[in-house]
C-alpha cells in the first residue's frame, strides 16, 4: 500500500505542468528558498505630442530615439506563499538630456488563496522615488526635467486575482500609489527671468537678482495614483510560451505648496532699484507669482499600455523573452510626458536559483 501511494505521488509530480515555474507566467511565485532574477534591456521610440508645454519648448512633434531602458526585478521565496521583491528601472533619453531611475519598489507579496486553479495575491511595497531628488530647471519656457524621479517616497497596495487553466493563465490586478510631499528636489532658476512690471517697476531681471539662490527647493504636494490591468499567458509546449497584457496607469498632477529655500538680499546691481523693489515687497510678490504658476502644475497624464511577449526556456533555470509595448496616452496641457507615438522593444533574461 505504501509503495502504491509513493508511486502515485511521484507520478503526480512528474505529471505536473512544466509551465508551473515559468517566470513569464503572471501567476508565478517562487517556492520557499528560491531566488529569481528578471533582467530587461529595451529601446524606446517616442514622438512628443502638442501640449502647451511641448509647444513652449519648441518640442511638439519631435522624435526621441533611441531611449535606452533597463529593468531589474529580484525576488525571494520566504515561504511557498510569501515573496519579497525589489524592482528598479533606469532610463536614458539623450535627445532631451534626461536620465535616471524611473522605477523603484521593494515589498512583499502574499498568496492568500490558491485553490482549484484560482489564485489571489495581496501585495504592498515602498515607493523608492525619494532615493534620488527631483532635478530640473525652471526657465521662461517652463520646467525642464533632468531626471525621472519626483523625489517623493510613498507606498503601493495592490491585489491580483487569476486563474490557471491547463495551458492558459489569466490575471487581473489593481493597485494604488500614495506619495508623500516633501522638498527633496533641486531646481535651477538661473534661466528664469522676472518681468518687474508685475511689481510696479520696469525691466526684466533674473530671479537670482531678487534673492533667489541659483538652485531652489520647493515643497511638493502629496499625490494618489492608480494602476490596473489584465494579463494573459499561453504555454505552447515545454520550451515556448507567449503573453499579452493591457495596463492602465493614472499619473496625477504635481503641485507645489511653497518655497522651501530661504531668499537672500535683493541685488540688481542698482542700489536705488534694490531699495525700491524692497519697499514694494517684490520678493514676496515674486514668490507668490512663481507659486501661482506651479501650485497646480497640470502635468498629469494617463497611459494605456499594450504588451506582447514570447519566451523560450533555455534550460531548467534560465529563460529568455522578447517583449514589445505600445502606449497610447492622454496628457494635460503642461505635461512633458504625452506622446503621439511611444513604443518599446526589448529582451529579458529570467533566471531562477
Amino acid at each position: 500500500m505504501k509503495k502504491t501511494l509513493k508511486a502515485a505521488v511521484a507520478l503526480s509530480v512528474l505529471a505536473a505542468p512544466a509551465y508551473a515555474a515559468n517566470m513569464e507566467n503572471p501567476l508565478y511565485m517562487p517556492k520557499q528558498g528560491a531566488v529569481y532574477s528578471k533582467t530587461s534591456a529595451g529601446v524606446m521610440y517616442k514622438i512628443a505630442d502638442d501640449t502647451q508645454a511641448m509647444k513652449l519648448k519648441d518640442h511638439d512633434g519631435a522624435t526621441e530615439f533611441p531611449i535606452w531602458r533597463l529593468h531589474e526585478e529580484l525576488g525571494y521565496g520566504i515561504l511557498d506563499n510569501l515573496e519579497a521583491y525589489v524592482k528598479v528601472g533606469y532610463t536614458h533619453d539623450g535627445d532631451i538630456d534626461r536620465k535616471g531611475m524611473h522605477l523603484g519598489r521593494a515589498g512583499l507579496k502574499y498568496r492568500a488563496l490558491e485553490m482549484s486553479g484560482y489564485v489571489w495575491d495581496l501585495y504592498a511595497d515602498a515607493q523608492l522615488g525619494g532615493i534620488s531628488e527631483m532635478s530640473g530647471a525652471y526657465t521662461t519656457k517652463g520646467f525642464n526635467y533632468d531626471n525621472y524621479s519626483n523625489g517623493r517616497w510613498g507606498f503601493h497596495v495592490g491585489t491580483q486575482f487569476g486563474k490557471q487553466f491547463e495551458k492558459i493563465s489569466v490575471a487581473a490586478f489593481a493597485e494604488v500609489l500614495r506619495t508623500f510631499g516633501n522638498d527633496n528636489n533641486s531646481i535651477d532658476v538661473t534661466g528664469f527671468l522676472i518681468d518687474l512690471s508685475k511689481f510696479g517697476a520696469s525691466g526684466i531681471i533674473p530671479a537670482t537678482a531678487l534673492g533667489f539662490a541659483d538652485e531652489i527647493s520647493v515643497d511638493l504636494k502629496s499625490t494618489t495614483e492608480v494602476n490596473a490591468g489584465l494579463k494573459a499567458f499561453y504555454q505552447m509546449n515545454d520550451k515556448w510560451s507567449f503573453g499579452t497584457s493591457f495596463t492602465y496607469k493614472h499619473h496625477a498632477d504635481n503641485g507645489v505648496e511653497g518655497l522651501a529655500t530661504d531668499l537672500g538680499a535683493i541685488n540688481t546691481g542698482d542700489p536705488a532699484m534694490d531699495a525700491g523693489l524692497e519697499m514694494a515687497g517684490a520678493q514676496d510678490k515674486a514668490v507668490a507669482y512663481l507659486m501661482s504658476i506651479v501650485e497646480d502644475m497640470n502635468d498629469g497624464f494617463d497611459e494605456y499600455v499594450l504588451g506582447l511577449s514570447a519566451a523560450y526556456q533555455l534550460n531548467d533555470t534560465a529563460q529568455v523573452a522578447v517583449y514589445g509595448e505600445y502606449t497610447f496616452d492622454t496628457a494635460h496641457e503642461q505635461s512633458q510626458n504625452g506622446t503621439d507615438v511611444k513604443a518599446e522593444l526589448g529582451v529579458r533574461l529570467n533566471v531562477q536559483f
